[in-house]
């Protein structure tokens, strides 16, 4: 079994919800989970109301940056998820795929980004539990 799973994130722009979904996980999970994030059509930079919305809830994730999704990511995580990105999003056989239903923020206020956020955080609570069932939670 390996050391440690590892999650992949995946939205359309990789600048808003699957980047607010990496920060989500590397800070409930700390070192337990390896955590990725990628765009099948990165933008420029995250989402400034996603960054402001995180940073409220004490998570940085200004220094993160869009990144294009590429095989090797997909190769190298346990469980892809998925964010609105329908048709653009590959599928690799031998991979847990979840798709997240999740509002899209971009052009959208802090105000806005900030129930997508905790919605965000919810689902990733629940992915945690999944991958750390009770009594597995320190392995």
């Amino acid at each position: 079994m390996s050391t440690r799973p590892s999650v992949l994130f995946v939205c359309v722009h990789n600048a808003g919800r699957s980047q607010m979904a990496a920060g989500w996980l590397a800070h409930l999970a700390g070192d337990r989970v390896e955590v990725r994030s990628a765009g099948s059509a990165p933008a420029a930079e995250v989402n400034p109301a996603a960054v402001e919305a995180m940073a409220e809830v004490g998570i940085d994730i200004s220094t993160q940056s869009p990144k294009v999704l590429t095989y090797d990511a997909v190769e190298a995580s346990d469980v892809c998820v998925t964010m609105g990105c329908g048709d653009a999003c590959p599928v690799f056989p031998g991979k847990r795929y979840l798709d997240w239903k999740l509002d899209d923020p971009a052009g959208q206020g802090v105000e806005a980004v900030r129930s997508i956020r905790d919605e965000i955080k919810t689902r990733v609570e629940g992915l945690l539990e999944e991958l750390f069932p009770e009594g597995e939670a320190e392995a």
